[in-house]
């Protein structure tokens, strides 16, 4: 009998420090592009890199001057995001919506996140594209 009332407590304590470990990791709210913000020809795959690790429930804005049109998509998968095919794709914000505080973004799901403007040549010639990988806080 004491040995699994000692097992029960063992859980239970377990159970009090996950908690208490998930409640001290706060998320991150994360300004894509840095003082660069989103705009042409600024390369984000290599600002995430640098960035990285990206977590569970943290937040990317997307800020970007509304006299240049640029927006933000959520491709569906890696193919489309090597070739910006926009054609399955999620608009998440218009031209008309990364002035001021910006687009805000996120990251509420453990997978893997394809983002690109889908505005002229902003993809392809402009690198206005950017992969995100959250993992979870511990």
């Amino acid at each position: 009998m004491a040995s699994s009332s000692f097992n029960a407590q063992q859980i239970i304590l377990s159970v009090v420090i996950a908690a208490s470990l998930f409640t001290l990791t706060q998320s991150a709210t994360i300004v894509v592009g840095g003082s660069e913000n989103w705009r042409y020809g600024y390369n984000y795959t290599e600002w995430a890199a640098n960035t990285a690790p990206f977590y569970f429930q943290d937040t990317l804005v997307f800020k970007y001057d509304n006299t240049t049109a640029h927006s933000v998509y959520m491709l569906p998968n890696l193919w489309s995001y090597l070739e910006c095919d926009f054609s399955k794709a999620k608009l998440l914000s218009n031209p008309a919506q990364g002035g001021g505080d910006g687009f805000q973004f996120v990251l509420n799901q453990w997978r893997v996140f394809y983002f690109a403007s889908g505005e002229g040549n902003d993809c392809k010639d402009g690198l206005m594209k950017l992969v995100v990988v959250p993992w979870p806080r511990f």
